[in-house]
């Protein structure tokens, strides 16, 4: 919309990136705690039996819903609506309502296995997740495999990119579902992750940058700079009521967009393989899981005292504070690697 308003200033990315990261952040803040008054009696997160949260037990959930609809409300105001940024909403909206039907489920019978059956989610994930890659190959979206710190595609997948892209995409909204245990725990590593994402949209959108710093350009992707803008906005936003003692959770209706979401900037920035170190506590978390079973089933022995992670190491002794901030910390870091991959090519 301020694209069109004619007004010059409005023509700069970086300009109406800021003002959405704004939008966002004070939309949230605004309608966060109207939400939070209406959930108390309504939406209270039901707690896992042998994790050791009962003081959360009141707090309620699906805050992702008023945060995720802000981040696209301040897209659908400052950015030029092309067929990238109009997917992004798309895979940021439709995972959203799957994670509401999930939390809704739970919600309703206050027991955090009564949602969504894993099969069922995750057949959702990829009908999604699928269409939306399907859509970029046919577009024409450049589908050739690119590896971090070398500035060569590999090969082209081909068809074999709509499976690719979709697996990336379901993956990591998996990885950042099973992150959020703790109070912010998933959301200042989200933010990081869209900080690095939005460098590279910018960079890859812009064809002097682009052709510089030898990526590949692609017309249209520096939009996405301004939806990256606004979910860090949305975040922190979001934060201001999920910092320990959390007021609300993102259930979700949350992290499974924010996920997603992460997963689809990955795909259009060519950093599927990147997306390692960019969402590295998210990845950290999901090998821990993958372990976690994989030695149960093969040999009844558990390799951490609990998975995902976070929980091991609290019952290692570490309060949840100490958890929260050592894994932004590690998240900071990656993400700091991430970046250098932009020069070092």
């Amino acid at each position: 919309m301020l694209y069109h308003l004619g007004i010059n200033i409005f023509h700069y990315i970086s300009v109406r990136a800021i003002i959405a990261f704004f939008i966002a952040f004070f939309t949230t803040l605004y309608f966060m705690p109207k939400f939070i008054k209406w959930a108390k009696k309504r939406v209270t997160q039901p707690i896992l039996e042998y994790v050791n949260h009962e003081h959360k037990k009141n707090t309620p959930t699906m805050g992702g819903v008023i945060f995720i609809l802000s981040a696209i409300f301040a897209t659908l105001l400052c950015a030029k609506l092309n067929f990238f940024v109009i997917m992004a909403i798309i895979t940021a909206l439709s995972f959203m309502i799957i994670g509401m039907i999930d939390d809704l489920g739970k919600i309703l019978n206050q027991n955090n296995k009564a949602g969504l059956t894993a099969k069922t989610k995750f057949s959702l994930q990829w009908i999604v997740a699928t269409f939306i890659a399907s859509s970029l190959y046919f577009y024409g979206f450049d589908s050739k495999f690119y590896i971090p710190f070398y500035k060569h595609p590999l090969f082209d997948m081909k068809y074999f990119a709509i499976i690719f892209w979709a697996f990336v995409i379901v993956g990591m909204s998996n990885a950042v579902n099973l992150t959020d245990g703790l109070d912010g725990l998933a959301a200042i590593p989200s933010v990081f992750s869209f900080i690095s994402l939005l460098l590279f949209s910018y960079i890859l959108g812009n064809y002097k940058f682009s052709s510089y710093l030898l990526f590949p350009f692609e017309k249209g992707v520096g939009e996405l700079t301004i939806f990256s803008a606004a979910m860090i906005g949305a975040l922190l936003g979001f934060l201001w009521y999920n910092a320990s003692p959390a007021h609300i959770f993102m259930g979700d209706s949350g992290s499974l967009s924010v996920g997603a979401s992460i997963g689809y900037m990955g795909v259009i920035t060519k950093n599927e393989i990147l997306l390692g170190l960019i969402g590295f506590v998210f990845v950290m978390e999901t090998i821990s899981v993958i372990l976690q079973v994989g030695s149960f089933k093969t040999t009844k022995k558990r390799i951490f005292l609990m998975a995902p992670i976070h929980h091991h190491f609290e019952l290692k002794g570490w309060s949840e504070n100490q958890v929260t901030i050592r894994f932004w910390i590690i998240a900071l870091i990656a993400n700091i690697i991430a970046i250098l991959s932009i020069k070092i090519r």
